[in-house]
């Protein structure tokens, strides 16, 4: 629940105030409550009890002093350094020790955290985005008496109630972002048994009976009349069907001008017959991470309701080995006609969105962005910290990477020319080859891709070793990051 109101009343149980460098604690909030205070709030700052120091949280007890008990002060740096980024990341961090505190309700003395009035709306938005992200939890499977940890649940802007309609609109849109960003999460975290191609089909399904979509499933006797070749082949080894998941929002009268997001969705990567090692296959449930960011950014466009169209296109399945599995120097031919020498079976992630980027098209798709865990090359060059990208169109990857840079999910743009085209074009026996070479592994993933994007305008996006996090960290737990949602949402609604 989330309140606009002047005062602080005993049930915010805490009080949040926002602290500068450049004011040196002379705002009217903290002066108030220095004189609440008797002039202690001076000593604090003096002694380093309390800081403005970027990202450092300072506690003190009010003894009855104010009407809650808890004031909570969040050193900020200096405005000159910050971005929105770095101010989610610091209200992340708060919100872990709230959390950690079991607090349930907060109030914020919001005109000491905003910059002006263009700020104050994105302000808001960045506050609740990052308290639904910091403060993920994923229900775990164990048998003991564990208990989830409360989150706040009732938090309360202090400031002008004439703001109150934008700033209520900001903080829900935050929340959604947060939100699709943990419905990413919490698909990744999924154990491949408790998720199969089925099961993603089914929460798809459900996500579209919640927010209105059209959702069409197509079975495999499905994909075989159609003739998707490339997807049904990653699925020959395996006993769970593949699904071709579509989810339509329509946000403009007319069917034009869409969108398309396509994410790979294989369930569980073993490698096929290039089998991966004993110690590269655990993880790989998380090899749907593509299909988890478009199904985020669906959630959080649900929520909104842009006036754009969207098409999101999931081809899922798990890839397997059996008596029936697809095997190197196998010839399958694709959704689009194009013919394909597989020369590697753990390539496969780029034969799933073969179709599925075809598929995207045929429901008049206009644009394309795919996403996929598709690369293990991608780790070696960019690591954790970085997306890797590949576009057709140079104007497209500009506007994305600004909804990418707003979110805090940087992408780094790779080459994409006729060297590398040529690459995946080489085989004496089928149009395309699935993995010419190890030499930039990444693009050429990307631009095997691209073969199917053709002269439509696209973007891939590797998120590989951006999708799971090692280590616990301000904007939620160590695992999976929910990467991509916001940044595909962000710019479908400034599209």
């Amino acid at each position: 629940m989330y309140t606009i109101r002047k005062t602080l009343l005993e049930q915010d149980e805490a009080l949040i105030v926002g602290l500068f460098h450049e004011n040196k604690n002379q705002q009217p909030i903290y002066q108030l409550l220095n004189e609440q205070f008797d002039e202690g709030l001076d000593s604090y700052v003096k002694s380093g009890d309390i800081s403005n120091n970027y990202k450092t949280v300072s506690k003190i007890l009010t003894y009855g002093k104010i009407p809650v008990k808890r004031v909570y002060f969040l050193g900020l740096g200096k405005k000159k350094e910050l971005t929105q980024t770095k101010i989610k990341l610091a209200f992340g961090k708060l919100f872990q020790h709230l959390q950690k505190d079991g607090l349930t309700k907060a109030a914020i003395a919001y005109d000491s955290f905003s910059f002006g009035e263009t700020e104050e709306e994105q302000m808001a938005k960045t506050i609740t985005e990052a308290m639904v992200m910091a403060t993920y939890q994923f229900p775990h499977y164990k048998t003991s008496n564990y208990q989830l940890k409360k989150v706040i649940d009732d938090l309360v802007l202090i400031t002008d109630e004439k703001k109150e309609k934008k700033l209520l609109q900001s903080l829900t849109a935050g929340e959604a972002f947060g939100k699709g960003a943990n419905t990413s999460r919490y698909l990744v975290n999924l154990p491949a048994n408790l998720l199969t191609a089925n099961d993603m089909a089914e929460f798809s399904r459900t996500l579209a009976e919640e927010h209105g979509f059209e959702a069409e499933i197509l079975e495999k006797e499905d994909l075989q009349n159609l003739g998707m070749g490339a997807l049904l082949a990653v699925n020959q080894g395996s006993e769970e069907p593949p699904k071709m998941i579509v989810l339509k929002y329509q946000g403009r009268t007319e069917w034009t001008d869409v969108i398309g997001l396509v994410g790979k969705g294989i369930t569980y990567d073993t490698g096929g017959y290039s089998l991966k090692s004993k110690t590269g296959m655990p993880g790989m449930k998380g090899d749907m991470g593509g299909a988890a960011a478009v199904l985020g950014a669906m959630d959080i466009i649900g929520r909104l309701k842009p006036a754009q169209n969207v098409v999101a296109v999931i081809p899922s399945t798990d890839n397997m080995i059996s008596g029936g599995a697809f095997k190197p120097d196998d010839v399958i031919t694709s959704l689009s006609g194009k013919t394909i020498e597989v020369l590697n079976t753990d390539a496969e992630g780029r034969l799933a969105l073969a179709d599925g980027i075809t598929y995207a098209k045929h429901h008049r798709a206009q644009k394309l962005i795919d996403v996929a865990t598709l690369t293990g090359g991608m780790v070696t060059a960019l690591g954790e910290w970085m997306t890797g990208a590949m576009t057709n169109d140079p104007s497209f990857f500009t506007q994305l990477n600004k909804a990418s840079d707003e979110a805090g999910e940087p992408m780094w743009l790779l080459p994409y020319n006729k060297d590398y085209q040529a690459q995946v074009r080489k085989s004496s026996v089928a149009d395309l080859n699935n993995s010419p070479t190890r030499k930039a592994h990444p693009i050429m993933g990307g631009a095997f891709v691209a073969e199917f994007a053709e002269d439509t305008p696209w973007v891939h996006i590797d998120i590989a070793g951006t999708s799971v996090a090692e280590s616990d960290h301000d904007l939620g737990p160590k695992g999976p990051t929910g990467v991509m949602a916001r940044t595909l949402a962000n710019y479908i609604l400034k599209a």
